[in-house]
Order: C-alpha cells, then structure tokens, then sequence
C-alpha cells in the first residue's frame, strides 16, 4: 500500500483516539453533573434546617433534576453521541480499514515501530512470543 494511504488511515486513527478520549470526558461530565444533583438534595435539607426554607425550595423545585441542555439529562447526551457522532466515526474507521489494508489496525505505528526498534535487542521484539 502506499505511503500516502498509510498517512491518512494514521490520521484517520489518530482522529479516533481523539474521539475516544473526548468520549472518557463526556463520560466524566456525566458522572459529574450527577453526582451534583444528588449532593442538592443534601443541600436543600441543610439551607432548610439553617431557616433558609425559601432558597431550599427554589433549589429543590428549579434545580433538583434540571435537565443541562433543553429536554436532556446528560445520560441522553451521551446515548445522542455515542448512537450518532461516535457511532458514524467508528463506522468510517473500520471502513477504511477493511477497504485498504484488510481491517488490520495501527498500520502506520507498527510501520514506526519496525523503523524505531533496535533489531536484536531485548524489548526490542517485533511481537510476543
């Protein structure tokens, strides 16, 4: 294959990865938001024993279980990305790779590594034995 079709399945991997990581922090936000929406709860009971019943209600009724984007939580965030955005990127990736170079995987960094080890050398195996 050549070196151009090396080069762009490289990028179009390194992409992925990208995606991938971006994905872990969309995980992370997740996981965040609602971990704070179960701290409100605690939050309402305290304002509420300090005398602030006012403030506690309004956080309880306009906070407590607000969606972050109109009409989603983020758990609907992350099915609309992973069924959509990501869905279609891992698509393409496995595409590519089928089409080009028979589905194999990390071609240009098993090309880099082939160039960058010291043939011969312990830890410098091509593969596992």
């Amino acid at each position: 294959m050549s070196e151009a079709t090396v080069e762009a399945l490289g990028k179009l991997s390194e992409a992925l990865e990208t995606v991938e990581r971006a994905r872990g922090h969309l995980y992370e936000l997740h996981q965040l938001i609602g971990h704070a929406d179960l701290m409100l709860d605690e939050v309402v009971d305290l304002f509420r024993a300090a005398g602030h019943a006012k403030l506690a209600e309004r956080i309880a009724t306009e906070l407590v279980g607000r969606n972050v984007i109109a009409g989603r939580w983020t758990f609907q965030i992350v099915e609309d990305f992973d069924d959509g955005y990501y869905a279609l990127f891992k698509e393409l990736d496995r595409t590519a790779r089928d089409e080009l170079i028979q589905g194999r995987r990390h071609v240009y960094e098993a090309e880099m590594k082939e160039r960058r080890r010291t043939h011969g050398r312990p830890g410098h195996e091509p593969a596992p034995d």
